[in-house]
């Protein structure tokens, strides 16, 4: 089922985080969130450019009108990658200074998903918002600690979702048309020696893919029964995302931190093949 892991970036990421695909040029889009960076990764010539942001980067994701889209330390910004120009969106926290955001995606609509985190994270000061396409932003789900993986099921009904220190995702019914969460259930829970869930992903059989902080693995899940598929096993402990990518979606990208952990290849960015698609990263769709 799964080729050989090899590190493709051996990156040092002191907070490697937050992987994505963009399908339309064929690059990886990744985050070292402590030194304020985002990484562009060409698996072809196997360049990994950094763009410095002045302020910490929780998450990234490519967008229809050619710029990315970010969650950064102080809310949401666009990103011109060629001028490295950033523009501010908007800051729904700017009135708790000790929060920033952290993981994000788009949903199958083009909206911008993303939540945040209060220093050590688990105090559940926390939140999970949603950029609409309008640039309008709600607040999604309140309490949170330390808000983090992301996932739309491939019939678009579920959304997913890691508050990491509850050790458990979340399914919520989710209406694409809208945007409307409801009615959260829990349907994975990650046991205490396995370390914690972090950054996830879905594939194209619904099945989710976590990466375990503090458990130097990557697991597969069927969110139907609970049941846990496969584990891959990564040569440093904190294991912190992943994402498909590749031409056919089937190259599994994950992300590591070199923080709390002297592993030699901490911070490094693996590739692993598997024998099955992932759902492709989403685009966000803004209304101009």
């Amino acid at each position: 089922m799964l080729g050989e892991l090899e590190l493709v970036i051996d990156a040092k990421a002191t907070l490697g985080e937050g992987p994505c695909w963009d399908s339309k040029k064929q690059l990886l889009y990744w985050v070292d969130i402590l030194e304020k960076k985002v990484h562009i990764y060409n698996p072809v010539t196997n360049e990994d450019k950094e763009i410095f942001l002045g302020q910490m980067v929780g998450s990234v994701a490519p967008s229809e009108c050619g710029e990315m889209i970010l969650a950064l330390e102080n809310g949401f910004y666009f990103l011109n990658s060629d001028t490295e120009e950033l523009r501010a969106i908007c800051d729904p926290e700017s009135h708790l200074q000790e929060n920033r955001f952290n993981d994000g995606k788009c949903d199958p609509a083009g909206r911008f998903w993303a939540g945040t985190t209060e220093g050590v994270g688990i105090d559940g000061k926390g939140a999970l918002y949603c950029l609409d396409t309008d640039l309008n932003v709600k607040k999604k789900v309140e309490h949170v600690s330390t808000s983090n993986g992301l996932a739309w099921s491939p019939d678009h009904m579920y959304m997913y979702f890691i508050d990491t220190p509850t050790r458990k995702v979340v399914r919520f019914d989710y209406d694409i048309c809208t945007g409307h969460i409801e009615n959260p259930q829990d349907v994975v829970v990650v046991h205490k020696e396995e370390g914690f869930p972090d950054g996830m992903t879905i594939d194209e059989e619904g099945m989710l893919w976590i990466a375990h902080w503090g458990g130097s693995k990557v697991s597969r899940w069927n969110p139907m029964n609970g049941e846990q598929l496969l584990s891959i096993s990564i040569p440093v402990l904190n294991v912190t995302s992943c994402t498909f990518g590749g031409s056919d979606l089937n190259e599994l990208y994950i992300t590591t931190a070199k923080m709390h952990t002297t592993d030699a290849s901490a911070g490094g960015v693996f590739r692993i093949k598997t024998n099955v698609r992932g759902c492709p990263t989403y685009r966000f769709n803004r209304l101009y």
